[in-house]
């Protein structure tokens, strides 16, 4: 069964699912349309592009994957009969799509940057919709691009999106501000390297309760002390509120 898709947006996760679209099997990418033209001209070779969202040509489904506070407007701008609309954000809610009758979700749970590539079958694809036919045909666009698919309503996807920030933009953070101390005290960041590959791994091994060390998982006030020497107040206040964290997860006082 081929599907028609048409993508209104042109950041990083509109931009990889149209690659990754064009790419696909019994996917016709029909159009792409962005505010901007400049940012989707690498794609008018494969399919139309617009940024005139009167010249929206027909297709099966159409995704919105714009930023959050944009995506309620779009949305009602599009004029269209009998399709299904669909936006791809881990936050927003599937109500804000309700000028639509038939509207869904497809979001693909994974950090995007522009010019990095992504084996997108491995990259988990949560989807709803307010009809059952509808998300019949998101499970079928899903598998087409994925090995991965979770029906996940709303609710579930905000508390989804926020472990996400945990695990992704936090972690991330940390790895910017270890590269800092080092950095500060002549050392080249990339020793950390990998330090970063080996705890990655061993968190997705043997879970990442089992898999923590360090000061604060075995209460080693001393050590703890003598990190706080070397940061500056904002640092300090990060180690701390983690340390501690992590000493009452495993019972252990700082």
């Amino acid at each position: 069964m081929m599907i028609k898709v048409i993508i209104l947006g042109g950041g990083n996760v509109a931009m990889h699912l149209a690659h990754v679209f064009i790419k696909a099997h019994e996917i016709k990418l029909v159009q792409v349309f962005n505010r901007t033209l400049t940012s989707i001209e690498n794609l008018k070779e494969h399919t139309a592009i617009t940024d005139n969202l009167k010249k929206i040509k027909k297709a099966d489904i159409y995704i919105i994957s714009v930023s959050d506070s944009a995506i309620k407007l779009v949305a009602s701008k599009l004029k269209i009969n009998n399709a299904l609309v669909v936006h791809t954000s881990g936050s927003s809610s599937i109500a804000v799509l309700k000028d639509h009758k038939r509207s869904g979700v497809f979001y693909p749970l994974q950090t995007f940057s522009k010019n990095r590539k992504i084996d997108f079958s491995n990259i988990p694809l949560c989807i709803e919709a307010t009809h059952s036919k509808d998300l019949l045909l998101l499970q079928q666009l899903a598998m087409k691009i994925s090995k991965t698919y979770y029906h996940i309503d709303s609710e579930q996807r905000k508390k989804l999106h926020t472990a996400a920030v945990f695990v992704n933009n936090f972690v991330n953070h940390l790895y910017y501000l270890g590269g800092e101390i080092c950095t500060k005290y002549n050392i080249e960041s990339d020793i950390l390297r990998p330090l970063i590959k080996e705890t990655a791994d061993k968190a997705l091994d043997i879970s990442p309760l089992d898999a923590q060390t360090g000061p604060a998982r075995r209460g080693d006030t001393i050590t703890f002390k003598k990190h706080l020497t070397n940061l500056t107040p904002d640092q300090q206040e990060i180690y701390k509120l983690l340390s501690h964290s992590i000493s009452k997860t495993y019972g252990k006082k700082l």
